[in-house]
């Protein structure tokens, strides 16, 4: 078990967590902005979904095994060693003369990303005080919206005025300062105890983990469907693998994700409502600027920006339950949050082809007001109900459930998202330019065509995104039902020592959750 020591730099270790949690995001947009200079450059277009797919997959993969590890190890180690990869995957995509060795340092930045996000709320769990952490985690969600303003520019300016190369390469000095800072202001002791690491089971839910993703990648990329035996066969695989890792997880001493973290009621329910929200809602949320390009008729860049209005959303209503979370109940905080989804989706699921700017700005400003809550909440609430040691890897967890459940959500609605949007131009085939009705459902609209035309196609995307979005209004009634689920306690402030021994599982936590009401 590992303790920080008594003269750490709580400041120093706050900017250096925040510099590498930005700029580790900053580069997912600043990426995908050049992607299509570098897929020139490379002449890669077959791969161009591989790109972000394998950062994905090692990022969600590695993340319940890098918060193991830091359990043993310790935060500071595992941490900069993640951002050693990082950095190791940035300076080979950097130097990359080929898209197969882009994509084996995109693997790298993926597997180091995956550490960083969890790693860096347990280390600031470890540093400040309950009350205090609770404002700290309630603004660095809604500091990452700087990685999404200032992505399209800083790619942008990169790639198309000095060399895509610097889009990774940038990364590197970036990196190496926040974890300089990092490393002078962070002081930890660990003790003389040796724990086994269970690399069995670390195999086993790697293997169910990479059949379970590669599904929605294979069906993104390669065009199979979900019913193809590549698909089925997969998932089974995965399901086999999963019942294998929980039968080895109840045999070993030291398991990767120790089991009985899910007989604590704030792990389950909330891991429940986290990968609910992220399967239900981030297909409609990421997929709509097509709607607003196609439907709307704005540019690319704005259509990107209407949907910072759920982060306009988001920012007030995160910080505002941060200073709350340790006065309320947070089941009552989560109750009264999740009605504004419902709402927020309720009012997108009556788009229409005249539908105004203002109608979606409030549409998901109101859906960002209630999903706020969970910016930095989830896994406040989380490190205060489980042992402190086996903090890492439950945020962890959180994290991977999270991943989990945006990348089969993206898949999924974009997968029924195409089909809509297909069967419904068939009808109008013989109007349309010869092969139009393929590229539609990915390609968009072609120009040109006569305005009763482009009329009636236009109905069919706003009945296939009231679809989308009516399958998102059940999904967020189920979360919202969920949150019922939580307990009634108040966080209170945790004691510095850990009380109580993580064997026995039974919910001692790190800090205590009063039942106050």
């Amino acid at each position: 078990m590992t303790a920080l020591g008594k003269t750490n730099n709580k400041k120093l270790i706050l900017i250096g967590l925040l510099i590498g949690l930005i700029f580790s995001e900053l580069d997912e947009t600043v990426v995908s902005t050049a992607m299509p200079t570098i897929i020139r450059d490379l002449h890669g277009l077959s791969l161009y979904g591989w790109v972000a797919g394998l950062y994905m997959l090692t990022a969600t993969i590695f993340m319940p095994v890098l918060g193991k590890l830091a359990d043993i190890y310790g935060r500071k180690i595992i941490y900069l060693s993640c951002m050693g990869l990082f950095i190791t995957g940035s300076i080979v995509c950097g130097l990359a003369p080929s898209m197969t060795v882009l994509l084996v340092g995109r693997g790298l930045q993926g597997i180091g990303a995956g550490g960083l996000m969890p790693l860096a709320m347990v280390i600031l769990g470890d540093s400040y005080p309950l009350e205090q952490r609770a404002k700290i985690q309630s603004l660095i969600g809604p500091m990452m919206i700087l990685p999404q303003l200032l992505g399209p520019t800083v790619g942008g300016f990169l790639a198309g005025h000095v060399n895509w190369h610097w889009v990774f390469l940038i990364n590197i000095p970036v990196g190496l300062l926040a974890a300089l800072v990092l490393s002078i202001g962070m002081r930890e002791s660990r003790g003389d105890e040796r724990k086994p690491i269970d690399w069995g089971g670390a195999a086993l839910l790697t293997g169910s983990l990479l059949s379970f993703l590669m599904a929605p990648v294979l069906v993104d990329n390669q065009g199979l469907s979900w019913s193809s035996p590549w698909m089925i066969g997969l998932l089974v695989l995965g399901a086999l693998l999963l019942a294998l890792f929980i039968f080895v997880e109840t045999k070993t001493k030291e398991p990767i994700i120790p089991l009985h973290l899910f007989r604590i009621r704030s792990v389950v329910v909330l891991s429940l409502i986290v990968f609910t929200l992220m399967l239900g809602l981030m297909g409609g949320i990421s997929t709509f600027p097509f709607f607003a390009q196609n439907v709307m008729g704005l540019t690319p860049t704005a259509s990107g920006y209407l949907t910072l209005a759920f982060m306009a959303g988001a920012i007030p209503s995160s910080i505002i339950n941060g200073f709350m979370i340790t006065k309320l109940p947070y089941r009552n905080l989560f109750i009264v949050c999740f009605i504004l989804p419902i709402i927020g989706i309720a009012l997108l699921t009556q788009l229409g082809v005249h539908t105004s700017v203002l109608y979606v700005v409030i549409s998901f400003f109101t859906l960002g007001l209630g999903i706020g809550v969970l910016f930095g909440s989830d896994n406040l609430i989380v490190q205060e109900s489980v042992p402190k040691q086996h903090s890492g890897v439950a945020v962890s967890t959180i994290g991977l459930v999270q991943s989990l459940g945006a990348t089969i959500g993206l898949s999924v609605f974009g997968s029924l998202l195409a089909r809509h949007i297909k069967e419904g131009v068939a009808g109008y085939a013989g109007d349309l330019p010869a092969g139009a009705t393929e590229n539609i459902a990915s390609g968009g609209i072609p120009a040109g065509i006569p305005a009763d035309l482009l009329l009636n196609i236009r109905e069919v995307f706003v009945g296939a995104f009231q679809n989308l979005f009516v399958i998102a209004l059940v999904f967020s009634i189920i979360a919202f039902i969920m949150c019922w689920f939580l307990g009634k306690g108040v966080l209170s402030k945790q004691s510095e020592e850990v009380e109580g021994n993580a064997a026995d599982g039974e919910g001692k936590s790190a800090g205590a959750v009063s039942m106050k009401g």
